[in-house]
């Protein structure tokens, strides 16, 4: 099974508007809920692939409980560690018009040092099955910034790949304790390296910790720095819609390639079409499958230069 840790879950709240237009009451068209977090949106997409994927991670309160009620039919397994705390909310408005989404996240319901402690015995126990485990998204109060670092650590030492998919502080300590994989995108390496040009930031990267790198490019796809090699992989054409969760569906690709073992066009090329059909569907966690069948074999993966 693939295992994926969400830290910091929320229900993800969805508002479509005509227009959004700023100082202006607006009437909402389409309301959409659903359990939310980068992880949880991870293992949506690795189930509709047909991966046996077990979601952990916290949840509690009124929230919590309505989240973890919408997860029971979607497929991923629920090893939630229950909190005293509320599971945060998200915000999306979409624009119509434009296309154009707006994000308001809530920061999280504050973890104890017990509820801390719980987590980290069920993920012990959790790794002994785990044929690969994504750790994604930010920390939520109470959990100390070296908390990634602390889990990579124990993924490696049980055996167990693993990729980290934070940013800030959090990303920096995690690098450190080595991650097999790590998903940043080019805002996140740039702001971890100090370098703008994606490939340099991404041969940084490598320097200070991380096995590979696949950086977000956006509408332009991935970009790869493996130990030998340079990869980049682009959609056919940029697509148009809700980019929320567009990179937790390129983890979901990466992540089934890895257990499959997939050479790494093949890889890439699943994980940039699952990107893109994502942008193209109603809400994160989800992909537009017809939309996917006719991405996978055009997009194009070229070998760049060889890894420094």
């Amino acid at each position: 099974m693939i295992l994926t840790v969400t830290l910091n879950t929320a229900l993800d709240i969805t508002y479509k508007v005509a227009a959004l237009t700023p100082h202006t009451a607006h009437r909402v068209g389409e309301i959409g809920e659903r359990p939310g977090g980068k992880g949880l949106n991870v293992a949506r997409v690795l189930a509709a692939l047909g991966h046996e994927t077990v979601v952990t991670g916290f949840a509690g309160g009124r929230n919590g409980a309505v989240l973890r009620e919408m997860l029971a039919p979607l497929g991923p397994h629920d090893a939630l560690v229950p909190i005293a705390g509320n599971t945060r909310r998200t915000l999306a408005v979409v624009d119509a018009a434009t296309g154009d989404t707006t994000q308001l996240n809530e920061a999280g319901p504050t973890v104890t040092p017990e509820e801390w402690a719980a987590f980290l015995s069920s993920y012990d126990v959790l790794l002994r099955e785990a044929e690969a485990v994504a750790l994604c998204g930010s920390l939520p109060p109470g959990i100390h910034v070296g908390a990634y670092a602390a889990l990579v650590r124990r993924a490696r030492t049980a055996g167990v790949p693993v990729l980290l998919d934070t940013s800030g502080e959090p990303l920096r300590r995690g690098i450190a304790a080595r991650p097999d994989l790590l998903k940043p995108n080019a805002d996140e390496l740039a702001q971890l390296t100090g370098a703008r040009e994606p490939l340099r930031a991404a041969r940084d990267a490598r320097r200070r910790g991380a096995h590979t790198v696949v950086a977000s490019l956006g509408p332009e796809g991935l970009l790869v720095a493996t130990p030998t090699t340079v990869w980049q992989a682009s959609p056919p054409s940029p697509v148009k819609g809700n980019p929320t969760g567009a990179g937790d569906s390129a983890v979901a690709g990466l992540l089934s390639g890895l257990v499959e073992q997939l050479p790494w066009p093949e890889r890439l090329s699943r994980a940039v079409a699952l990107s893109a059909a994502t942008v193209l569907a109603p809400a994160a966690g989800e992909f537009d499958a017809a939309a996917y069948a006719e991405l996978l074999p055009r997009i194009a993966v070229t070998e760049r230069a060889a890894a420094a």
